[in-house]
Order: structure tokens, then C-alpha cells, then sequence
């Protein structure tokens, strides 16, 4: 059996055109101001790409690129500078840990990736906010595909603040009703809930963290891992997963897209604003 690929690169072009038609509504052209701090090779590379889609769509992507050595004061000053001239602003992490509180002086209906305290306190109580990108990508990438997620087991592996988290949380809201369930690095034998799950999304940033006897014929898989390797780019899942299950997220082309697409939808959320 060979699973179903879930294609986030159409997805994430079927919302780009729906984006451009939101954009021509606007009296202007929305801008995002993109922050990064140092020459991190990834966050460079994920840069491109969002420049790509916001060329696509009609965005004006401001690229930022200050020192590794810049003091807290200076960045909070661009980002005060920012919160008046843009429409959405991002910081491209990694970033060094003394300057993490910069994220919270971006204004919270700014803060494009979903990131501020009061927007994830929005999200966890259900209410209307801008959604982390990446978990919202991937409510978009089922909800597309024709996965109804209404009472279906979810099973997340991995906690973070930027994944794990803020999907759990999605999931539950009114409205996707999903039934969910988070594992993680201390939980005894992960195959016994993945076994159970309808779908599993797995976004722990190691190799193989998931194989073809943690999941069954009728699993679907959502893979967000993006870890880089000699052969190239792979995800979270072994490659014999891949063979078992009824469905899953190609990487790279599963959630990354998805993940910029929703970028791009932020922005322009906050722009109508």
C-alpha cells in the first residue's frame, strides 16, 4: 500500500489566489516586515521563500537583517518603528535567548506569526486572534483535503511553544472539535496512542520519531519536521511510514508551504484590519 500524498504546495496556491483577490479589495499594498538577527543559513532560506509567496500575492516584504551583536534597546527601537509603518511583523527565529523579549513588543494585531502572549490567550480561550502559522496551516491542509477533524482522534507528538502547543489547543476550539491528545519525550510508549489516533501529527524535530509500527492502514499523517541530512531535506518520519498509512504530508512540500501560505494570510488579515 502506498499512502495518499497530501499536497501542500496546491493547497498553498489555491489560498495565495484567494489572497490576491482579498489584497485587490485594499486601498494599499499590505507590507510585512521580516526581522532577522544574524546569518543563520535556515532562517535565511526560509526568508526566500516568503519573499517568494509575498511577490506572488501582492505583499511588500521588508527584509530587516541586523547583526548578531545588536543590543536589545536598538531592536526594540526597529520594532516600535515597525508597529507604526507595517502591516504584520515577524522575527525570524532562531534568536539569541537575551533578546527573545523583543517578541512581545511587537503590537499584538501586528504579530503576524501568531506569537504574542494575548494572541495565544485568545487562541486557548477560542476567540477570533492571528493563529501561530504552522498549526494553522495544518487545520487548512486537512480541512482542504476533505479530512473532517469533528470528533476524530488527533494525536500530537511533541509540546512546543510554536507547534505542539498552540495545535492542541486549535484542534479543540468550537468548530473543529477534534478529541486530542499530546505526547512527548516522557510519555510511555507513544505507538499505543498513535495506534489509536485517526491522524497524527508529529513535529518533534528528531529523525525517525515516528515508524510503520506506531501507526496503522487507516492513519493519516501530518509530518512537520524539517531536519536536514546528507540526502537532503526529510521529515519526522521514518521513510517506511510512508508505505503503510492511508495518508500523508510529503517534506519537504507537506507543511512548509502551508506554513508560508498562512503567513501570507496573517498579513493580510491584519491589514484589513
Amino acid at each position: 500500500m502506498t499512502a495518499q500524498i497530501i499536497d501542500g504546495v496546491l493547497i498553498a496556491r489555491e489560498i495565495e489566489s484567494e489572497l490576491k483577490i482579498r489584497i485587490g479589495k485594499l486601498a494599499f499594498k499590505p507590507i510585512l516586515s521580516v526581522i532577522q538577527i544574524g546569518d543563520d543559513s535556515a532562517s535565511s532560506s526560509y526568508i526566500k521563500a516568503k519573499a517568494k509567496a509575498a511577490n506572488r500575492v501582492g505583499i511588500e516584504l521588508q527584509h530587516h537583517h541586523l547583526p548578531i551583536d545588536i543590543s536589545l534597546t536598538d531592536l526594540n527601537s526597529l520594532i516600535d518603528k515597525l508597529n507604526s509603518d507595517s502591516n504584520g511583523i515577524i522575527i525570524q527565529l532562531p534568536i539569541p535567548e537575551t533578546l527573545l523579549s523583543c517578541l512581545t513588543r511587537i503590537s499584538p494585531e501586528k504579530d503576524v506569526d501568531g506569537f504574542h502572549p494575548m494572541n495565544l490567550g485568545l487562541l486557548m480561550r477560542g476567540e477570533p486572534t492571528l493563529l501561530p502559522c504552522t498549526p494553522a496551516g495544518i487545520i487548512e491542509l486537512l480541512q482542504r483535503s476533505n479530512y473532517n477533524l469533528n470528533g476524530k482522534h488527533v494525536v500530537v507528538v511533541g509540546r512546543s511553544n510554536i507547534v505542539g502547543k498552540p495545535l492542541a489547543n486549535l484542534l479543540l476550539n468550537k468548530g473543529i472539535d477534534a478529541t486530542t491528545t499530546i505526547c512527548h519525550s516522557k510519555t510511555k510508549d507513544i505507538s499505543q496512542h498513535t495506534k489509536s489516533a485517526d491522524i497524527v501529527v508529529v513535529a518533534t524535530g528528531y529523525l525517525n520519531t515516528l515508524n510503520e509500527d506506531m501507526v496503522t492502514e487507516n492513519t493519516i499523517v501530518i509530518d512537520v519536521g524539517v531536519n536536514r541530512t546528507d540526502d537532503g531535506l526529510v521529515g519526522d518520519c521514518a521513510p517506511n511510514v510512508a508505505n503503510k498509512v492511508k495518508a500523508i504530508t510529503p517534506v519537504p512540500g507537506g507543511v512548509g508551504p502551508m506554513t508560508v501560505a498562512m503567513l501570507m494570510s496573517n498579513t493580510v488579515s491584519a491589514s484589513e484590519q
